[in-house]
């Protein structure tokens, strides 16, 4: 199957409370390995940078001209890449507000989504199907059913070392990587010229 002609629009958004991070290497690690498959342009936001008009924000119309640039990106994504760290077994608080300030609730409508949080042990892995998948669900995303998740463990400083952590990073972009293809050729197919 041929590769898309144009790159695919690629969002992560990522909960992180600050940077360098686990969470942020791990979606860096994301991209880069489906970069490998798929020309795409990745834009990162990291939500610990949007300010004080987002976090005081309690309605999006509220919310200054960048941070809505921000979500009017995500709605156009092809993709998007949603991580946080786990945190008193869920999200981020920051993460979830960034979602509850969607205007449209359709705006993440039947678009593929690739979960993934990073946690102190392997026992938070579970917040990926008990918070993630319900809130995306809500949106009726349709969240890619490998999601990733990688413990304290995984890492070394920064880098993961677990090859456990590689091989389901390799299944998840191959998985997302050819439902991508059929999307977007089918799309493609479709426009008029």
């Amino acid at each position: 199957m041929n590769a898309p002609l144009r790159p695919l629009k690629v969002v992560t958004v990522s909960g992180s409370l600050q940077e360098p991070s686990k969470t942020v290497s791990l979606t860096e690690h994301i991209v880069q390995t489906l970069a490998t498959r798929l020309p795409i342009e990745n834009h990162r936001i990291d939500i610990h940078r949007l300010g004080p008009g987002f976090t005081g924000a309690r309605h999006p119309d509220d919310l200054p001209e960048d941070v809505l640039q921000e979500m009017r990106l995500l709605a156009e994504a092809d993709l998007v890449i949603a991580a946080s760290p786990v945190f008193r077994a869920s999200y981020t608080g920051l993460f979830k507000h960034f979602f509850d300030l969607i205007e449209d609730q359709y705006a993440l409508a039947n678009k593929p989504v690739l979960l993934a949080a990073t946690g102190g042990s392997d026992r938070h892995a579970l917040v990926l199907e008990h918070q993630f998948r319900p809130l995306f669900g809500f949106f009726q995303a349709l969240t890619v059913p490998v999601a990733l998740y990688a413990s304290s463990g995984d890492f070394d400083g920064l880098q993961i070392l677990n090859p456990e952590v590689h091989a389901r990073i390799e299944v998840a972009v191959d998985d997302i990587a050819e439902l991508l293809r059929a999307r977007v050729g089918a799309h493609e197919e479709a426009a008029p010229v």
